[in-house]
Protein backbone atom coordinates (compact mmCIF):
# COMPACT_ATOMS: atom_id res chain seq x y z
CA UNK A 1 0.00 0.00 0.00
CA UNK A 2 1.53 3.29 -1.12
CA UNK A 3 1.85 5.99 1.55
CA UNK A 4 3.12 9.56 1.48
CA UNK A 5 6.02 8.47 3.69
CA UNK A 6 7.25 6.19 0.87
CA UNK A 7 8.37 9.15 -1.24
CA UNK A 8 11.97 10.37 -1.23
CA UNK A 9 13.68 13.34 -2.93
CA UNK A 10 14.95 13.02 -6.48
CA UNK A 11 18.75 13.38 -6.48
CA UNK A 12 21.47 13.10 -9.07
CA UNK A 13 22.34 9.66 -7.70
CA UNK A 14 18.94 8.36 -8.81
CA UNK A 15 19.68 8.79 -12.51
CA UNK A 16 20.37 5.12 -13.24
CA UNK A 17 17.18 3.95 -11.51
CA UNK A 18 15.13 6.39 -13.57
CA UNK A 19 17.00 5.47 -16.76
CA UNK A 20 16.25 1.76 -16.28
CA UNK A 21 12.56 2.44 -15.72
CA UNK A 22 12.31 4.90 -18.61
CA UNK A 23 13.84 2.41 -21.03
CA UNK A 24 10.59 0.48 -20.78
CA UNK A 25 8.22 3.33 -19.95
CA UNK A 26 9.65 6.52 -21.51
CA UNK A 27 8.12 9.76 -20.25
CA UNK A 28 6.04 11.80 -22.68
CA UNK A 29 5.75 15.11 -20.83
CA UNK A 30 8.98 16.99 -20.10
CA UNK A 31 8.08 17.52 -16.46
CA UNK A 32 8.40 13.77 -15.88
CA UNK A 33 11.96 13.62 -17.20
CA UNK A 34 14.74 13.01 -14.71
CA UNK A 35 16.74 15.98 -16.02
CA UNK A 36 13.84 18.35 -15.43
CA UNK A 37 13.21 17.11 -11.90
CA UNK A 38 16.80 17.16 -10.70
CA UNK A 39 17.67 20.49 -12.35
CA UNK A 40 14.60 22.34 -11.03
CA UNK A 41 14.88 20.90 -7.51
CA UNK A 42 15.57 24.30 -5.90
CA UNK A 43 12.39 25.78 -7.37
CA UNK A 44 10.11 22.73 -7.10
CA UNK A 45 10.73 19.85 -4.73
CA UNK A 46 10.33 16.54 -6.55
CA UNK A 47 9.98 13.22 -4.77
CA UNK A 48 9.34 9.74 -6.11
CA UNK A 49 8.34 6.21 -5.15
CA UNK A 50 8.43 2.94 -7.05
CA UNK A 51 5.31 0.86 -6.48
CA UNK A 52 3.85 -2.16 -8.31
CA UNK A 53 6.29 -1.73 -11.20
CA UNK A 54 5.41 1.94 -11.68
CA UNK A 55 7.04 5.25 -10.84
CA UNK A 56 4.95 7.81 -8.97
CA UNK A 57 6.04 11.46 -8.84
CA UNK A 58 5.21 13.96 -6.12
CA UNK A 59 5.91 17.67 -6.53
CA UNK A 60 5.77 20.54 -4.06
CA UNK A 61 5.57 23.96 -5.72
CA UNK A 62 4.90 27.23 -3.95
CA UNK A 63 4.05 25.30 -0.79
CA UNK A 64 1.44 23.08 -2.45
CA UNK A 65 2.06 19.35 -2.84
CA UNK A 66 0.50 17.25 -5.57
CA UNK A 67 0.80 13.84 -7.19
CA UNK A 68 0.89 12.62 -10.79
CA UNK A 69 -0.46 9.58 -12.51
CA UNK A 70 1.89 6.57 -12.31
CA UNK A 71 4.44 5.98 -15.07
CA UNK A 72 4.36 2.30 -15.93
CA UNK A 73 1.82 -0.39 -16.82
CA UNK A 74 -1.75 0.84 -16.48
CA UNK A 75 -2.82 -0.39 -13.04
CA UNK A 76 -6.31 0.71 -11.92
CA UNK A 77 -5.64 -0.38 -8.33
CA UNK A 78 -2.47 1.70 -8.08
CA UNK A 79 -4.22 4.63 -9.73
CA UNK A 80 -6.94 4.44 -7.06
CA UNK A 81 -4.25 4.45 -4.35
CA UNK A 82 -2.50 7.50 -5.76
CA UNK A 83 -5.74 9.43 -6.17
CA UNK A 84 -6.65 8.47 -2.59
CA UNK A 85 -3.36 9.94 -1.40
CA UNK A 86 -3.91 13.07 -3.48
CA UNK A 87 -7.33 13.59 -1.89
CA UNK A 88 -5.58 14.00 1.48
CA UNK A 89 -3.43 16.88 0.25
CA UNK A 90 -4.47 20.53 0.92
CA UNK A 91 -4.23 21.50 -2.73
CA UNK A 92 -7.10 22.55 -5.05
CA UNK A 93 -5.39 20.62 -7.87
CA UNK A 94 -3.75 17.70 -6.07
CA UNK A 95 -3.62 15.22 -8.96
CA UNK A 96 -2.26 15.80 -12.47
CA UNK A 97 -2.30 13.44 -15.43
CA UNK A 98 0.60 13.77 -17.86
CA UNK A 99 0.23 10.42 -19.65
CA UNK A 100 -2.45 10.24 -22.41
CA UNK A 101 -3.24 6.51 -21.85
CA UNK A 102 -4.19 7.27 -18.24
CA UNK A 103 -6.54 10.03 -19.37
CA UNK A 104 -8.14 7.73 -21.95
CA UNK A 105 -8.68 5.01 -19.33
CA UNK A 106 -10.27 7.45 -16.87
CA UNK A 107 -12.64 8.81 -19.52
CA UNK A 108 -13.82 5.30 -20.36
CA UNK A 109 -13.90 3.75 -16.91
CA UNK A 110 -14.24 6.50 -14.30
CA UNK A 111 -16.49 9.31 -15.52
CA UNK A 112 -16.91 10.26 -11.85
CA UNK A 113 -13.34 11.61 -12.07
CA UNK A 114 -13.91 14.54 -14.46
CA UNK A 115 -10.75 15.62 -16.29
CA UNK A 116 -9.99 19.33 -16.52
CA UNK A 117 -7.46 20.33 -19.20
CA UNK A 118 -4.66 22.70 -18.18
CA UNK A 119 -3.60 24.55 -21.32
CA UNK A 120 -0.77 26.29 -19.46
CA UNK A 121 0.97 22.95 -18.82
CA UNK A 122 0.31 21.37 -22.23
CA UNK A 123 3.45 21.04 -24.34
CA UNK A 124 4.24 21.95 -27.92
CA UNK A 125 5.70 19.25 -30.15
CA UNK A 126 6.95 20.18 -33.63
CA UNK A 127 7.98 18.23 -36.68
CA UNK A 128 11.76 18.47 -36.69
CA UNK A 129 11.69 19.00 -40.49
CA UNK A 130 9.48 22.09 -40.05
CA UNK A 131 11.88 23.72 -37.60
CA UNK A 132 14.86 22.82 -39.75
CA UNK A 133 13.53 23.81 -43.18
CA UNK A 134 10.85 26.43 -42.33
CA UNK A 135 8.89 25.38 -45.43
CA UNK A 136 6.12 27.19 -47.28
CA UNK A 137 4.18 30.39 -46.73
CA UNK A 138 3.28 29.71 -43.11
CA UNK A 139 6.95 30.01 -42.13
CA UNK A 140 7.76 32.90 -44.47
CA UNK A 141 8.07 35.57 -41.75
CA UNK A 142 10.33 33.37 -39.58
CA UNK A 143 12.43 32.39 -42.58
CA UNK A 144 12.99 36.06 -43.40
CA UNK A 145 14.12 36.79 -39.83
CA UNK A 146 16.61 33.91 -39.89
CA UNK A 147 17.98 35.03 -43.26
CA UNK A 148 18.24 38.61 -42.01
CA UNK A 149 20.19 37.45 -38.95
CA UNK A 150 22.71 35.55 -41.08
CA UNK A 151 23.02 38.49 -43.48
CA UNK A 152 23.63 41.08 -40.75
CA UNK A 153 25.87 39.16 -38.35
CA UNK A 154 29.02 37.10 -38.72
CA UNK A 155 28.09 33.95 -36.80
CA UNK A 156 29.26 30.39 -36.23
CA UNK A 157 27.70 27.30 -34.66
CA UNK A 158 29.39 24.82 -32.33
CA UNK A 159 28.39 21.96 -30.04
CA UNK A 160 28.35 22.51 -26.29
CA UNK A 161 30.76 20.30 -24.37
CA UNK A 162 33.56 20.31 -21.82
CA UNK A 163 35.81 22.72 -23.83
CA UNK A 164 33.26 25.55 -23.77
CA UNK A 165 30.99 24.91 -20.77
CA UNK A 166 32.71 27.73 -18.87
CA UNK A 167 31.74 30.11 -21.69
CA UNK A 168 28.15 28.87 -21.55
CA UNK A 169 28.11 29.73 -17.84
CA UNK A 170 29.47 33.21 -18.56
CA UNK A 171 26.86 33.67 -21.30
CA UNK A 172 24.08 32.63 -18.91
CA UNK A 173 25.31 35.17 -16.34
CA UNK A 174 25.05 37.90 -19.00
CA UNK A 175 21.59 36.73 -19.98
CA UNK A 176 20.40 36.81 -16.36
CA UNK A 177 21.74 40.33 -15.85
CA UNK A 178 19.74 41.44 -18.87
CA UNK A 179 16.56 39.64 -17.68
CA UNK A 180 17.09 40.61 -14.01
CA UNK A 181 16.46 37.02 -12.95
CA UNK A 182 16.51 37.81 -9.23
CA UNK A 183 13.38 39.94 -9.58
CA UNK A 184 11.18 37.04 -10.72
CA UNK A 185 11.05 33.69 -8.85
CA UNK A 186 10.38 31.67 -11.99
CA UNK A 187 13.31 33.23 -13.84
CA UNK A 188 15.53 32.70 -10.81
CA UNK A 189 14.42 29.07 -10.73
CA UNK A 190 15.15 28.67 -14.42
CA UNK A 191 18.59 30.24 -13.94
CA UNK A 192 19.41 27.80 -11.14
CA UNK A 193 18.12 24.89 -13.22
CA UNK A 194 20.22 25.89 -16.22
CA UNK A 195 23.37 26.28 -14.12
CA UNK A 196 22.78 22.84 -12.61
CA UNK A 197 22.40 21.38 -16.11
CA UNK A 198 25.67 23.01 -17.19
CA UNK A 199 27.52 21.89 -14.06
CA UNK A 200 26.36 18.28 -14.54
CA UNK A 201 26.17 18.37 -18.34
CA UNK A 202 27.98 15.09 -19.01
CA UNK A 203 26.52 13.24 -16.01
CA UNK A 204 23.02 14.02 -17.28
CA UNK A 205 23.85 12.91 -20.82
CA UNK A 206 22.86 16.27 -22.28
CA UNK A 207 23.67 17.76 -25.66
CA UNK A 208 23.76 21.38 -26.69
CA UNK A 209 24.46 23.94 -29.35
CA UNK A 210 25.84 27.48 -29.21
CA UNK A 211 25.92 30.36 -31.67
CA UNK A 212 28.78 32.84 -31.61
CA UNK A 213 28.50 36.31 -33.07
CA UNK A 214 31.82 38.02 -33.77
CA UNK A 215 33.45 35.32 -31.64
CA UNK A 216 31.26 35.91 -28.58
CA UNK A 217 28.77 33.32 -27.40
CA UNK A 218 25.35 34.85 -28.02
CA UNK A 219 22.85 31.97 -27.90
CA UNK A 220 22.62 28.43 -26.60
CA UNK A 221 20.26 25.46 -26.49
CA UNK A 222 20.46 22.40 -24.22
CA UNK A 223 18.51 19.28 -25.12
CA UNK A 224 18.28 15.50 -24.82
CA UNK A 225 16.31 12.63 -26.38
CA UNK A 226 12.95 11.79 -24.84
CA UNK A 227 11.32 8.57 -25.93
CA UNK A 228 12.40 6.97 -29.19
CA UNK A 229 11.83 9.71 -31.75
CA UNK A 230 11.76 13.07 -29.96
CA UNK A 231 14.28 15.63 -28.72
CA UNK A 232 13.35 17.73 -25.70
CA UNK A 233 14.75 21.26 -25.55
CA UNK A 234 15.28 22.04 -21.86
CA UNK A 235 16.82 25.50 -22.20
CA UNK A 236 17.12 27.98 -25.05
CA UNK A 237 18.55 31.44 -24.41
CA UNK A 238 19.90 34.29 -26.52
CA UNK A 239 21.15 37.83 -25.97
CA UNK A 240 18.93 40.70 -27.14
CA UNK A 241 21.60 42.45 -29.21
CA UNK A 242 21.13 40.34 -32.34
CA UNK A 243 17.73 40.47 -34.01
CA UNK A 244 16.58 37.06 -35.17
CA UNK A 245 19.03 35.06 -33.08
CA UNK A 246 16.30 33.16 -31.20
CA UNK A 247 14.91 32.03 -34.55
CA UNK A 248 18.42 31.07 -35.64
CA UNK A 249 19.23 28.92 -32.59
CA UNK A 250 15.87 27.19 -32.96
CA UNK A 251 16.58 26.31 -36.58
CA UNK A 252 20.20 25.31 -35.98
CA UNK A 253 19.21 23.03 -33.11
CA UNK A 254 16.78 21.17 -35.38
CA UNK A 255 19.49 20.84 -38.04
CA UNK A 256 21.99 19.33 -35.63
CA UNK A 257 19.72 16.74 -33.99
CA UNK A 258 20.41 13.06 -34.72
CA UNK A 259 18.34 11.50 -37.53
CA UNK A 260 16.28 9.47 -35.04
CA UNK A 261 14.66 12.68 -33.76
CA UNK A 262 11.52 13.13 -35.84
CA UNK A 263 9.90 15.54 -33.38
CA UNK A 264 11.04 18.35 -31.09
CA UNK A 265 9.30 18.97 -27.77
CA UNK A 266 9.68 22.61 -26.79
CA UNK A 267 7.78 22.38 -23.50
CA UNK A 268 4.82 24.51 -22.39
CA UNK A 269 4.15 28.23 -22.51
CA UNK A 270 3.31 28.41 -18.75
CA UNK A 271 0.37 30.64 -19.62
CA UNK A 272 2.62 33.52 -20.71
CA UNK A 273 0.79 35.29 -23.53
CA UNK A 274 3.86 36.33 -25.51
CA UNK A 275 5.41 32.89 -25.19
CA UNK A 276 2.16 31.24 -26.30
CA UNK A 277 2.04 33.45 -29.37
CA UNK A 278 5.67 32.65 -30.23
CA UNK A 279 5.23 28.90 -29.82
CA UNK A 280 2.00 28.86 -31.80
CA UNK A 281 3.66 30.77 -34.64
CA UNK A 282 5.86 27.72 -35.28
CA UNK A 283 2.78 25.56 -36.02
CA UNK A 284 3.15 22.58 -33.66
CA UNK A 285 2.61 19.12 -35.08
CA UNK A 286 0.68 18.17 -31.95
CA UNK A 287 0.28 19.03 -28.29
CA UNK A 288 0.96 16.88 -25.24
CA UNK A 289 -2.07 17.68 -23.14
CA UNK A 290 -2.18 17.80 -19.37
CA UNK A 291 -5.22 17.36 -17.13
CA UNK A 292 -6.03 17.66 -13.45
CA UNK A 293 -8.73 16.18 -11.26
CA UNK A 294 -10.31 18.25 -8.51
CA UNK A 295 -10.95 15.99 -5.53
CA UNK A 296 -13.15 16.53 -2.47
CA UNK A 297 -10.98 17.45 0.50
Amino acid sequence: MLELTDFRPVTLGDREAFARHYQQYPPVHSDNTFTNMVCWSRYAQYQYAFCAGSLVIQITLEGKTGLRDPIGPLDPELLEQVIGLAARLPNPRPFYILNPPTAAWIRENRPDWPLHPDRNVSEYVYARSDLEQLPGKKFLAIRKQVNRFHHRFESSVEPIGSPNLHEVEAFLHRWCLWKNCDAEPLLAGERDAAFFAIEHFEQLGLSGLAIRVDGQMAAMAIYEPIGHDTALVHFEKALPDFEGIYKAINTETARHLPPSCVYVNRASDMGVAGLREAKTRYHPHHMIDAWFIQLPQ
